[in-house]
């Protein structure tokens, strides 16, 4: 009788895994959209697919209330083994309590090296220090950096802006340690792709008046995502099935990481969660106006404002605060930042944040140096160490960064 109930628990557990995994294959053929500008297309569907598969694995075992699916996503992706490198040496060390791990050159130098803070992406729900240590590894080893990952803490025990105070502390901490670690105070950069790219801007824009501390030489900011206000841009409309960032995970995340009921989605992929005078008020830098025309070829429809959804505006209003929304930081803050390297990717939903942040910085006298990836889609940087399934775009990405890092 037991071996019977056991096979039959076997059976059933087949029967959905085999069930879930068609699941997840069928949604992606109906749904996914695979530009055919993207190289090696194939990858991109597997890679996709395993991404899904883990998230209806994690929201399966969230409904059985046995963890989160965040959680469950992050630990099967820190299962992937390391890989070292004989020329880098990779210190795990403790900032209080934010955990940080250390990339420094193995060859001894006689001038002090530039250090990069990495701020990884993911939303505030995933990544981890394991998931970006490919990046950063090859990040010091290729530029001669020592390079500081801050694994800030996530969702779902820790929402904003608690990301940010983690990777704020964890910068003023290192910007006080710079001679211990070898350090030349004059080239220190804050780097991030994605959340962590808006992570980055906003560490500058804080740290921007803190004259006891080393001034942050530069800003590299990868995909970054740097507001949560408008999600009706062009790159919005054009990516929003695009792998491996859909336009229902990037507002999964948005209620996540904000802690707001996904109840409101209709009226704010509407815009109604805003006042008109709030859309006019910002107008002047996240306006459509200010992306050029040929970002807007493959598709844009601008969208007629609609009566203001009080309810909403009262839940959502604090996405104005900069720690959110760094984009619509005023002038008098975004003119005295850092130059700044850019890198945005035709096929992302964010794509158009570079595009408005760096119109931004330009018109106020901000240096930028910026590389487009017409082949490139969100976290295309992150398969740099992902063995059969890495994406050439992630290497011209890396040399980009390593290039400016060298420039400075």
């Amino acid at each position: 009788m037991e071996v019977l109930f056991l096979f039959l628990v076997l059976a059933a557990a087949c029967m959905l895994s085999v069930g879930v995994g068609l699941y997840v294959v069928c949604n992606h053929f109906l749904t996914a959209d695979i530009p055919a500008a993207i190289g090696h297309p194939i990858k991109l569907r597997v890679l996709h697919c395993i991404f899904q598969l883990l998230m209806t694995w994690g929201t399966i075992f969230e409904k059985l209330r046995v963890c989160s699916m965040p959680q469950f996503v992050r630990f099967i992706h820190d299962l992937v083994p390391l890989k070292m490198d004989r020329d880098v040496v990779v210190k795990d060390l403790w900032f209080g309590t934010i955990p940080v791990r250390l990339y420094q050159p193995k060859a001894s130098s006689s001038t002090l090296r530039p250090g990069v803070l990495f701020y990884h992406g993911g939303g505030g729900i995933l990544g981890s220090l394991r998931t970006h240590h490919g990046i950063c590894r090859h990040l010091s080893k290729e530029s001669d950096a020592v390079v500081l990952a801050v694994g800030y803490r996530k969702v779902p025990k820790h929402r904003s802006p608690v990301a940010v105070r983690d990777c704020m502390a964890a910068t003023i901490h290192f910007l006080k340690s710079l001679n211990k670690f070898g350090v030349d105070p004059a080239r220190v950069l804050v780097c991030g792709d994605s959340a962590g790219g808006g992570v980055a801007v906003i560490v500058c824009q804080n740290l921007v008046d803190s004259s006891d501390l080393p001034q942050i030489r530069a800003q590299i900011l990868v995909y970054p995502a740097l507001q949560v206000m408008d999600f009706q841009l062009p790159s919005y409309q054009q990516n929003k099935n695009v792998p491996l960032l859909s336009q229902n995970f990037v507002f999964y995340c948005w209620c996540a990481y904000l802690d707001i009921s996904p109840t409101w989605k209709s009226s704010v992929l509407k815009g109604t969660h805003l006042p008109t005078e709030v859309w006019e008020k910002y107008r002047k830098w996240l306006g459509a106006e200010n992306i050029p025309e040929r970002f807007k070829r493959r598709g844009y429809q601008p969208v007629p404002c609609e009566p203001l959804n009080e309810a909403a505006y009262l839940e959502t209003n604090f996405i104005l605060d900069l720690l959110n929304s760094p984009l619509i930081a005023g002038d008098e803050v975004v003119s005295r930042l850092p130059e700044a390297c850019i890198v945005s990717c035709e096929y992302d939903l964010l794509r158009d944040h570079s595009l408005l942040y760096k119109k931004r910085l330009e018109d106020l006298g901000v240096p930028v140096t910026w590389h487009h990836m017409e082949d490139g889609f969100h976290g295309v940087f992150a398969t740099l160490d992902l063995g059969c399934l890495y994406f050439p775009c992630s290497s011209k990405i890396l040399n980009a960064v390593v290039c400016f890092i060298k420039g400075l």
